[in-house]
């Protein structure tokens, strides 16, 4: 009888994403209530280094995939990797962290293996001996809340939203390697160009601060980045500057771009376009600056500035490093 649950740890060069952390953290603490099992599934090269953070997060089992097939990612390699994993575990549930592997990588393991996968949730209420999964869906408008009646099920959680827990460094949890075979492997990732990423990823960041049309022209990237290099912040951007060319799409936030959860917004200069609202409605507090009252990003932020953003954002800037200079 399947029980537990299996979760997917994502890994580079031996270093897991926070965001993993806090699936894994979740699983634990739903696993709890059930009084069943948590195992974890890390694949490709640095999969086995990865065993001793993962460890600390209390998971009873760990299984590792690496080899040939697996130094760079393949949704198919992957995906055959998840089944083996589900194989040996034979879990109720498989969860991972919301990112943009998993978005290919979860719905195809999930098709293999005839499982249904709800994705993006953002909250797992208690029902009967188990959990329902809640996510926004229509743009955030509404909530969809899912019951599970399948042998197996897949499901992706928003980062941010879960917390991780404290590692315990104690834990060891029992490691075993996976020999997996995947089928003929028909598109395989041949190079790797890197852009220059920014000190903090967008979908994981504590603090984002987001520049729209009202910083003016993309000659202002640098106001907004002394801001984030104060905070320790992202930098994030709406779709309209991100069309208009001012910056890359990897910084965009919204229904098309990146969704996100900070304990911290600022948007600066954002008008508040349904499209981007779908993506930061579910941040902690928002701080909205736009010179524009009527600006519609005001009815939902927790905080309003009405300003010229370019008199606003360094003063801020200056205040905050002022805080940090005395303490």
């Amino acid at each position: 009888m399947s029980q537990g649950i299996l979760v997917f740890i994502e890994q580079r060069d031996g270093q897991i994403r926070k965001a993993s952390s806090e699936a894994l953290s979740e699983a634990v603490r739903q696993a709890a209530k059930m009084n069943e099992p948590v195992s974890a599934v890390i694949i490709g090269a640095g999969a086995k280094s990865a065993t001793a953070e993962v460890s600390k997060f209390k998971p009873a089992k760990i299984y590792t995939v690496e080899g040939d097939d697996f130094v760079s990612y393949s949704t198919e390699g992957y995906a055959a990797a998840i089944a083996d994993a589900v194989a040996k575990a034979d879990p109720k549930f498989v969860f991972a962290a919301v990112t943009s592997l998993s978005k290919d990588l979860m719905p195809r393991a999930a098709a293999r293996l005839d499982a249904p996968c709800v994705s993006d949730v953002s909250e797992l209420r208690a029902s009967g001996a188990g959990f329902e999964a809640v996510k926004p869906m229509y743009s955030s408008k509404t909530l969809g809340i899912f019951e599970f009646n399948s042998p197996l099920s897949f499901v992706t959680l928003r980062p941010n939203v879960f917390p991780a827990n404290e590692p315990d460094t104690g834990h060891q949890a029992a490691v075993e390697e996976l020999t997996v075979k995947p089928e003929k492997i028909r598109a395989k990732v041949t190079a790797t160009h890197t852009a220059e990423g920014q000190k903090v990823e967008l979908s994981e960041a504590a603090i984002i601060v987001s520049g729209g049309r009202g910083i003016k022209g993309p000659e202002n990237w640098p106001m907004l980045q002394n801001l984030c290099d104060v905070l320790g912040a992202a930098l994030g951007a709406s779709r309209a500057v991100v069309d208009a060319g001012w910056i890359d799409h990897g910084h965009q936030v919204g229904q098309t771009g990146k969704t996100v959860s900070p304990q911290l917004y600022i948007a600066v200069g954002i008008s508040g376009a349904i499209q981007h609202l779908a993506g930061m409605s579910s941040s902690k507090v928002i701080v909205a600056i736009n010179k524009d009252p009527e600006a519609p990003i005001f009815k939902y932020a927790n905080y309003g500035v009405v300003g010229d953003v370019m008199e606003v954002v360094p003063k801020i800037t200056e205040e905050v490093r002022k805080l940090h200079e005395n303490n």
